[in-house]
């Protein structure tokens, strides 16, 4: 926020540069989706963030959770937020599974009046500190009439919508590869050749080749003759 204030001020700066600021902060795809829509936002909407939910969805890498806690928390529009947690809270509070229409429309109709941003932040609060994935606090729960589940058999927050599931490892994975090759960049350009080595796959030379296939077709590097550049630019 101190070093770009302004959707207007982030546009304006190459990707790369974003890129660096961003090392330690994991998924850098979030930090050029983040550019990308600072760069809509600045053509399309004049620099001013919109607050309509279909003019947010079309943003890139905006999708219905994002877009709903920028209409609460900026806008304090009359929806509900669903990230994992509070499709975890509906889940139990239903007793069932939810489809992801059915969660949002629930999360929609328990918003009281002019009191959205409360009511939001209330459920993150109540899913971080009572009720958890694991070991909720049933019996010490503020709300536990409202519970159809109540601690009681199958939890019925498993599969449900919004509901994240178990990551994978980060050791020894592509996104940790990816984060050697990244943080390598921002100190400047490197040999494709020592790409594999940077990347800790000197052994893996198809791996390494697919990742960074895959990193720029994502446009977080770019190749420039025999080496490799930061951003999807070419300084």
């Amino acid at each position: 926020m101190d070093r770009w204030p302004t959707p207007r001020d982030l546009a304006e700066v190459e990707l790369s540069e974003l890129l660096k600021f961003w090392l330690g902060l994991g998924y850098p795809r979030r930090a050029r989706n983040l550019h990308r829509v600072a760069q809509q936002i600045t053509k399309l909407h004049g620099g001013v963030v919109p607050s309509e939910l279909d003019q947010l969805l079309v943003l890139p890498g905006i999708g219905p959770y994002t877009a709903r806690a920028v209409m609460v928390f900026a806008f304090e529009s009359r929806t509900g937020v669903v990230d994992t947690n509070v499709g975890r809270l509906l889940a139990r509070w239903s007793g069932h599974s939810l489809p992801a229409k059915n969660a949002q429309e629930i999360a929609d109709n328990l918003v009281p009046q002019g009191r959205s941003w409360e009511w939001n932040q209330g459920l993150f609060d109540l899913a971080a500190t009572v009720c958890t994935k694991r070991n909720p606090k049933c019996d010490s729960c503020p709300v536990k009439s409202w519970c159809a589940w109540q601690g009681m058999g199958e939890d019925p927050a498993d599969g449900s919508a919004g509901v994240s599931k178990k990551q994978r490892p980060f050791e020894g994975s592509d996104r940790q590869a990816r984060g050697r090759l990244l943080a390598a960049l921002a100190l400047g350009p490197i040999e494709i050749s020592e790409a594999a080595a940077v990347m800790g796959l000197a052994n893996q030379p198809r791996r390494s080749v697919r990742i960074v296939e895959d990193l720029r077709n994502e446009g977080l590097i770019t190749s420039k003759g025999d080496g490799l550049l930061l951003g999807d630019l070419v300084e």
